[in-house]
């Protein structure tokens, strides 16, 4: 896992660098460094560590290979840990743009719902395949394929005001 703990800090910068760019069509000139640099520490101190841990525990709590073990998986995955993961992802991102409690506790009202069903729409087929054909070594990776689109998305969310 030590291999791959930088990714997740990169791949949180280069979606938000697409989320300037492509999504918000920031141009170079306007382009947010401080932002990019603000999700990229979000990448490496809270996202590469949650989610690198989460699937350790994950292969723990459930065991096999079996589509039922995939499914198992993904459910839990996705009503146990994706929840508090974004919750916890718009916080921290929240507060490193400087928001008081009262306009982080509005903003995740305004945006966590948008956020949670977005994310169903999109990781619960991902999951369902890389709990059933991906080994636990190389999940992470798959995960942080699909990201790159997925932190866009996120990134430009979090940042919106």
């Amino acid at each position: 896992m030590r291999r791959h703990s930088r990714h997740p800090g990169t791949l949180v910068g280069v979606g938000d660098v697409i989320s300037q760019q492509v999504l918000e069509r920031r141009g170079l000139a306007n382009h947010n460094v401080t932002r990019t640099a603000k999700m990229m520490s979000i990448g490496f101190f809270f996202v590469g560590p949650a989610i690198g841990g989460w699937y350790k525990v994950l292969d723990k709590l459930v065991t096999g290979g079996t589509k039922s073990a995939a499914m198992k998986k993904m459910l839990v995955d996705q009503f146990g840990f994706a929840p508090c993961f974004l919750g916890a992802f718009l916080g921290i991102s929240g507060t490193l743009n400087g928001l008081t409690v009262e306009e982080n506790v509005a903003k995740l009202k305004r945006d966590y719902t948008d956020a949670l069903i977005s994310n169903y729409y999109l990781w619960p087929a991902v999951q369902i395949a890389n709990f059933y054909f991906i080994p636990l070594h190389h999940r992470l990776a798959v995960v942080q394929i699909v990201a790159i689109g997925w932190n866009s998305y996120l990134s430009w969310k979090a940042n919106k005001m």
